[in-house]
């Protein structure tokens, strides 16, 4: 049931909030090595050293943090995708965005042996900017323009030829190919705070401008000619939010692997509980975005312990059931 005032959807964000610092904590405290909630607050007010004390201090609280950094971000961007295009499937994953800051990320760390974070992180965005123009391009050609179903086409053709080629440059090069194809599954396992500190920056920018012009993507929501009427300059806004999407899906993608699904399950989950005023759905999608792949990477621990599934293989098994549903939902509305 949809939270229909203002006073019910704050109540639903504070406690989106509550569950997500929960999860945190479920994150920091239970994996293979058992610990304890009072362990975990030990290793902050009187840290001893101990083992169980460096592993929450150096690999879950991080782990925690960058695993609510990349979900929010992937939300976010799934929100304003289905926003620009219309269309209920778009999402960095679906339409190529995500692997194509793979592909370019794979060939720096591959054939360049770039490993400095800030330059793959610019990297990404420079992949994840050039696979968002083309599929654009693409999927604006011919007479009727731009329409949800040649942006999906487009965006699975690119996705896939993005991921042929990184499959090729892993074949030339082996490298390295251990590290890269357990990145390329999407995971968080090891990652320490330096790796997301470099990317932190653009995603928090990101996140606001995405909170800054949620009330033109209601505008534009009417349709471009009640937006251009209402004085609003459309081009100007689509440009923002596409920038937009492109530095929190790169970024995403810098931190943790292409991870996919996030950005079509949850702003759908969003708009069903906070409507369609993307004044709400954008806090809503980054809160429950951060939620899920938070609750998915502690869910990973413990499918095969000791070791450990890679995050972006659990949300995909959460969310193609969802797809599924999404797309036949879709297939009937249009026929």
């Amino acid at each position: 049931m949809p939270l229909r005032t203002n006073t019910a959807r704050t109540i639903g964000l504070i406690a989106g909030v509550v569950l997500l610092i929960l999860a945190m904590g479920c994150s920091i405290v239970y994996g293979y090595t058992g610990t304890t909630w009072r362990t975990a607050w030990d290793a902050y007010q009187s840290f001893n050293g101990s083992n169980e004390h460096l592993i929450i201090r150096e690999a879950r609280m991080p782990r925690a943090l960058i695993a609510s950094a990349v979900g929010s971000s992937l939300a976010i961007a799934g929100v304003l995708m289905q926003a620009l295009t219309k269309n209920p499937l778009a999402s960095p994953g679906l339409l190529g965005i995500n692997a194509g800051a793979g592909l370019l990320i794979v060939i720096a760390m591959s054939i360049l042996s770039i490993s400095s974070m800030t330059s793959l992180a610019w990297i990404a965005f420079l992949g994840a900017a050039l696979a968002a123009a083309v599929v654009f391009m693409l999927g604006s050609a011919g007479r009727e323009g731009l329409t949800p179903m040649k942006l999906t086409l487009a965006g699975a053709a690119i996705a896939a030829l993005a991921n042929s080629l990184t499959q090729g440059v892993l074949l030339s090069n082996e490298t390295r190919i251990q590290d890269v194809l357990y990145w390329l599954a999407g995971s968080i396992e090891g990652r320490k705070l330096d790796v997301l500190l470099p990317v932190l920056p653009y995603l928090g920018a990101a996140w606001i401008v995405a909170l800054l012009i949620s009330s033109q993507i209601n505008v534009l929501m009417m349709g471009d000619d009640v937006a251009v009427g209402l004085g609003q300059r459309t081009a100007a806004i689509k440009l923002i939010a596409a920038v937009v999407v492109v530095f929190l899906a790169g970024g995403s993608v810098a931190v943790a692997g292409p991870i996919g699904f996030i950005g079509i399950i949850v702003p759908h989950l969003v708009r069903f509980m906070a409507g369609v005023d993307h004044r709400w759905v954008i806090p809503y999608a980054g809160v429950f975005g951060a939620l899920l792949l938070v609750l998915a990477d502690t869910l990973a621990r413990f499918i095969i312990m000791p070791q450990e599934v890679p995050v972006g293989v659990m949300t995909a098994f959460i969310g193609t059931p969802f797809f599924i549903y999404i797309a036949r939902r879709g297939f009937k509305a249009s026929s």
